[in-house]
């Protein structure tokens, strides 16, 4: 059907035709509205369609992560649970070593639903960003002291500047995660490089363009450039038997993702051929 909107009536007779043709006119106009609307409310009607869409196939994907990502820990549960119980190897040694192996397996599955929980409410925007000016250095300089002793464990040297306080606006607790996130990942993948020197763990503040930079470098391997565009996507692991070795759930970069994304912060992750940096800007103040 091919309607020309353009056309009008253009007389000026006080007649039926003048009547006839004004009346023509509004009634185009109406239709012209009529068919915008619908238009308008059919586009609309097609991108809820092609959202409904996307987030069957993203629910249908992740129901096939959680599944596949339980699948291990529950085996091993019900296969140790069942060793107790039949006495296999009743010996005092065995049994602790069966109970150690379960209640560690029950931890990563704790521990990854917590971190689904905390992706599904920032994903959904369910979880409140709450701005404020804090001294960002501090937050770093505090977390790192606290977990000293997980990077003597490993024994990593970690090697950051005495830095003033330096003031940066965002969420406090989710920044912390983002940095929680980022340092974890580096004890859990920091490797010697250089002979003599060590596994080492470098911890940058940079201030430019009003903006602060927080850096996670740890030496070992570059993460492969295939898997770079793929490390914020849910469950994605670049080596899957070292990552449950240390029990990582494959949802930590999901988490940093979705929390910059809500402070309208960039993030991103740069390898060198002695490690691999982690960083994340946020809206700074000079130092004070």
């Amino acid at each position: 059907m091919h309607l020309d909107f353009e056309a009008k009536y253009e007389g000026e007779a006080r007649n039926e035709i003048g009547l006839l043709g004004e009346n023509i006119n509004k009634l185009s106009a109406s239709l012209e509205r009529s068919i915008s609307e619908l238009k308008t409310a059919n586009n609309e009607l097609q991108r809820d369609i092609e959202k409904k869409e996307q987030i069957d196939v993203m629910r249908k994907e992740f129901l096939a992560n959680v599944s596949h990502e339980l699948k291990t820990p529950i085996a091993l549960i019900q296969g140790y649970a069942e060793g107790l119980s039949e006495g296999v190897n009743d010996d005092p040694e065995s049994r602790s070593f069966y109970c150690e192996v379960i209640m560690d397996e029950a931890s990563k599955m704790n521990n990854m639903v917590k971190k689904l929980l905390t992706l599904n409410q920032l994903e959904f925007g369910n979880d409140v960003v709450a701005m404020e000016r804090f001294d960002v250095a501090a937050l770093v300089k505090n977390y790192v002291q606290s977990a000293g002793i997980l990077t003597r464990q490993n024994e990593i040297t970690v090697r950051m500047e005495d830095y003033g306080p330096i003031f940066a606006w965002g969420d406090v607790y989710k920044t912390e995660e983002v940095f929680t996130n980022y340092f974890s990942n580096a004890v859990n993948h920091c490797q010697a490089v250089d002979p003599g020197k060590g596994k080492i763990i470098v911890i940058s503040l940079e201030q430019r363009e009003g903006k602060v930079r927080i850096g996670v470098f740890n030496t070992g391997r570059p993460i492969p450039e295939e898997s770079v565009p793929h490390l914020w996507e849910k469950f994605y692991k670049v080596d899957k038997a070292r990552t449950r070795e240390y029990g990582g759930s494959g949802v930590g970069l999901s988490i940093v993702k979705a929390i910059m994304e809500s402070m309208n912060q960039k993030y991103g992750v740069e390898n060198y051929n002695n490690g691999v940096l982690f960083w994340f800007e946020l809206d700074g103040n000079q130092q004070s």
